[in-house]
């Protein structure tokens, strides 16, 4: 069960595609956080989900907000799939402790093994502000994590 509207946001640091520490909690105090958990890169929904976002970034990525995508994949994988889309953005791997992060947010498909596509807006003092969790074949529609943005 994923983490409801009006908690304060799991903290969590994790590597980024280029081996550098991300830690959410750096963000506080100056920067919304779009936090998009995804089950795997290299698979056809995940790709389109994250290409989409590179083609509408400036809304995404900016002084007053940060994309931050998530998935289970290590480090090494993030960065050629990365260069391959060219996404110029933090992908993030929860690989190992594997899935901790997918956990505490209450995405992670145990038998599975990955995360579910789960997007939550924080805000600036780190609180759950909106959410969505979709299944694995199912995409999300970027246009909503604008609209959440737009309400804070």
């Amino acid at each position: 069960m994923a983490i409801d509207v009006g908690t304060q946001a799991p903290d969590f640091e994790l590597k980024n595609q280029h081996g550098e520490l991300v830690k959410l909690s750096g963000f506080r105090g100056e920067k919304n956080v779009v936090l998009l958990f995804y089950p795997f890169a290299f698979t056809g929904v995940c790709t389109g989900e994250l290409c989409a976002l590179r083609d509408e970034l400036p809304q995404f990525v900016n002084d007053d907000v940060q994309l931050l995508a998530v998935s289970n994949d290590s480090p090494f994988s993030l960065r050629v799939f990365s260069e391959q889309e060219n996404l110029e953005y933090p992908l993030l791997s929860d690989f190992w402790p594997h899935g901790a992060a997918s956990r505490a947010y209450g995405v992670f498909d145990e038998e599975k093994g990955c995360a579910v596509r789960g997007t939550f807006i924080i805000d600036k003092e780190g609180v759950v502000r909106w959410t969505v969790v979709n299944g694995l074949p199912d995409a999300r529609d970027l246009n909503d994590y604008a609209k959440a943005l737009g309400a804070l």
